[in-house]
C-alpha cells in the first residue's frame, strides 16, 4: 500500500481536476502507482523565487517547472503590471535558451501575456539573457522574461523576470509580483493566446545590441594589437553563439578559433558534465584546442550567456583558468584606468560587488578615488544600485560567480560585452610584451595579494533543504569566536540585520535587504562566509584571505602560502 502524506494529497489531487489537461492528470496518475517518492519532490511545496527568479525541475507539479507554473507566474505578473501602470499600454519582451522546451515555454509565456491584453516582443529563436536586458529598454517594455536555467543540469529549467529598468525584479516589485502569484487559483490562468499582440523580434535588435557591445567594451586597443591576439571561444552548447563571434569580428578580432564540437545548441549539453564555466571540466575542449593553436586567451560561456569563464597563459607560458573574482579584478581595473586617463573620475563614480565576492574591490576602487557599492549575491542588486543612484556613473561591477557588467547599457550580468573587454585587456597586455597573468600580479603588488576559494556542499531533495537550513541554525546558535587560530573580531548576519563587533561588542544595523548570510571577519583580514543558494541545492563557503606581496619575483611562494591558509581554515571549519 503506497502511504501519501494528506497534504501531499491534496495538492495532487487538486491537479486531477478538469482546470489540468487530460495528459497532464494521466501522468500525474503513472506517478501515484509507480514512483510515489518522485509524486512527493514534485508536490510538496510551491517552487519558489529565488536570487535568480524561479528556477528547478522541469516536469508537473507546484514544484516544477511546467505549463501551469510558468503560466501561473505570468498571469499574476500580468495583473502586476496592470496595477502598477494604470492606463498604460503594457509591452514586455521576452527571450529563451537552448534548454529543453526553452522555446514552447517562451510562446507559452507570450500567449498568456497576450490573452492579457499586454503586447508582447518575442525573440523568433534563443539568445542570450543580457540581450533580454538590452532589449527591454530598447523597446520601451515594462518587463521582460528569460527563460532559462543558467548553468543547471539538463533536467532544469527556469523563469527570470525583468523590470522597466531591465534589472531583475527587486524590492517592492519582487514582494509584490509573488504575492499576485501566491493569491491566484490555476483556473485563473488566461492561456487563449490574441495572436496579434505578439511580435517577433531578432536580427534587428541583435544588430543594436552588438553595436552597443562594441561602444561600451572597446577602449583604443590598435589593429595590429587586435588582429595579434590569437583567442579560442567556446559557447558550450549554448545561446552566445549567437552574439560573440559576430562581436568579435566586427569589433577588429580577426583570430578567433571556436569550438566546433560545442558550437550547435544543444539542451543535453553532451560535451560536458555540467556546462558551468565555473567548473574546470567545462573548458577541457577549449583549453585543448588553444594548445594545438597556441592560443593567448580562452573564452567560454554558460548556455544563457551571462557568465564567462577565462582561460590565460601563467608565468610558464601554460594554460590556467582564473577565477571569478580574478577576472573581476583584472576587468575593474582596466576600466578604471581607462576612466581615469579620459578624464572622467569627479568622485561621481562607482563599481559594484556583492557581499561574497573579493575585498580587494573595495582595495582598487579606493585607489582610483571611486566608490565601491556591495550589495547582496545577484545582479539583480548591482543593477538596483544604477536605479537608486541615477546622478552617479556607474563603471562596472562584477561577482565572484564569473559574472561581469560593463556600464549601464545592459542591466545584467553581460559576457557578450565581457568576452570583448577581456580580448582588449589580453591584446594591449600582448602588445606591452605581457600576459593577463603578469598584469593580475602587477595588481597584487599595488595592492595586496587576495585569494579566494569557493567550497559549494550539494544537498538534494526534500532532506538536503533541511540539512542546509540546519546548518545555518547551528551557525547563528553557536558563532565561531576563532577560526585557524585567527580570532574572529567581526561578525556580520544579513538575516539579523547585525553587524557585532566581538571586541566592542557593539552592535550596528546592515543597511541592504535581509539575506541568510553569515560572514566571519578575523583579525589577520581573512573572511569566511555561509550562503545557501538561491537556485540550487547547495550551501557555499567563500574563503579570502589576503597578505603583501613586495615584488612578482615572490608571487608562487606568496601564493603557495596562502593557499596553505585556506587550506587550513577548511580543516579547521571541517569543510575538507
Amino acid at each position: 500500500m503506497i502511504h501519501i502524506k494528506p497534504e501531499i494529497l491534496e495538492r495532487v489531487n487538486s491537479w486531477l481536476t478538469p482546470t489540468f489537461d487530460l495528459d497532464s492528470q494521466e501522468q500525474i496518475k503513472q506517478l501515484i502507482a509507480s514512483n510515489p517518492k518522485e509524486l512527493e519532490e514534485s508536490f510538496y511545496k510551491d517552487l519558489e523565487f529565488g536570487t535568480g527568479g524561479m528556477r528547478g525541475i522541469m516536469g508537473l507539479g507546484t514544484n516544477r517547472i511546467n505549463k501551469y507554473t510558468l503560466g501561473k507566474n505570468t498571469q499574476g505578473l500580468s495583473n502586476y503590471l496592470k496595477e502598477s501602470f494604470p492606463g498604460e499600454d503594457l509591452k514586455v519582451a521576452i527571450a529563451y535558451d537552448c534548454r529543453h522546451n526553452s522555446k514552447t515555454f517562451g510562446k507559452l509565456v507570450a500567449d498568456v501575456f497576450s490573452a492579457n491584453g499586454i503586447k508582447v516582443f518575442l525573440f523568433e529563436d534563443l539568445r542570450p539573457t543580457p540581450e533580454l536586458s538590452f532589449a527591454l529598454k530598447h523597446l520601451d517594455c515594462h518587463c521582460g522574461i528569460v527563460l532559462t536555467a543558467s548553468h543547471n543540469p539538463p533536467e532544469y529549467n527556469g523563469y527570470k523576470v525583468y523590470w522597466q529598468d531591465g534589472g531583475q525584479l527587486v524590492p517592492p516589485q519582487d514582494s509584490g509580483v509573488i504575492a499576485e502569484i501566491n493569491q491566484l487559483d490555476y483556473s485563473e490562468i488566461k492561456f487563449e493566446a490574441n495572436d496579434d499582440l505578439i511580435e517577433y523580434i531578432g536580427a534587428t535588435v541583435d544588430d543594436v545590441f552588438i553595436n552597443s557591445s562594441i561602444e561600451n567594451g572597446s577602449f583604443d586597443t590598435s589593429k595590429e594589437a587586435k588582429e595579434n591576439l590569437n583567442i579560442v571561444f567556446t559557447s558550450l552548447h549554448g545561446t552566445s553563439i549567437t552574439a560573440i563571434p559576430e562581436t568579435l569580428k566586427r569589433a577588429g578580432y580577426t583570430n578567433v578559433n571556436i569550438v566546433e564540437e560545442q558550437r550547435v545548441p544543444n539542451g543535453d549539453f553532451p560535451t560536458v558534465v555540467s556546462p558551468n564555466p565555473e567548473e574546470p571540466e567545462a573548458l577541457k575542449m577549449a583549453m585543448e584546442l588553444a594548445q594545438k593553436v597556441d592560443g593567448d586567451i580562452v573564452i567560454g560561456t554558460d548556455p544563457d550567456c551571462d557568465r564567462l569563464g577565462v582561460v590565460v597563459r601563467n608565468l610558464e607560458n601554460e594554460l590556467v583558468i582564473l577565477n571569478g573574482n580574478q577576472t573581476m579584478i583584472l576587468m575593474t581595473n582596466f576600466l578604471l584606468k581607462q576612466w581615469k586617463k579620459s578624464g572622467k573620475i569627479d568622485n561621481n563614480q562607482f563599481v559594484g560587488s556583492t557581499i561574497v565576492s573579493t575585498p580587494m574591490m573595495s582595495v582598487l576602487a579606493n585607489a582610483y578615488d571611486v566608490e565601491c557599492k556591495i550589495g547582496l549575491t545577484g545582479f539583480k542588486w548591482i543593477a538596483k544600485m544604477i536605479k537608486d543612484f541615477p546622478t552617479m556613473d556607474f563603471i562596472g561591477g562584477g561577482e565572484e560567480s564569473f559574472g561581469f557588467m560593463v556600464g549601464d547599457f545592459v542591466r545584467d550580468k553581460d559576457a557578450v560585452t565581457s568576452t570583448l573587454l577581456a580580448c582588449e585587456i589580453a591584446a594591449q597586455a600582448k602588445s606591452e610584451g605581457k600576459t593577463m597573468y603578469q598584469s593580475l600580479i602587477d595588481l597584487y603588488v599595488e595592492h595586496g595579494f587576495f585569494k579566494e576559494r569557493l567550497i559549494s556542499l550539494t544537498k538534494k531533495g526534500i532532506e538536503g533543504a533541511q540539512e542546509i537550513k540546519q546548518m545555518m541554525v547551528d551557525a547563528r546558535a553557536n558563532p565561531l569566536k576563532e577560526i585557524n587560530g585567527e580570532k574572529v573580531v567581526l561578525i556580520e548576519d544579513y538575516l539579523l540585520a547585525i553587524s557585532k563587533n566581538l571586541q566592542t561588542n557593539e552592535e550596528t544595523t546592515i543597511d541592504i535587504p535581509k539575506s541568510n548570510v553569515l560572514i566571519y571577519y578575523t583579525e589577520n583580514g581573512s573572511k569566511i562566509a555561509l550562503r545557501p543558494s538561491g537556485t540550487e541545492p547547495k550551501i557555499k563557503f567563500y574563503i579570502s584571505v589576503n597578505t603583501d606581496l613586495d615584488n612578482s619575483a615572490d608571487f608562487k611562494k606568496t601564493e603557495q602560502l596562502l593557499n596553505d591558509r585556506i587550506d587550513a581554515i577548511l580543516a579547521d571549519m571541517k569543510l575538507q
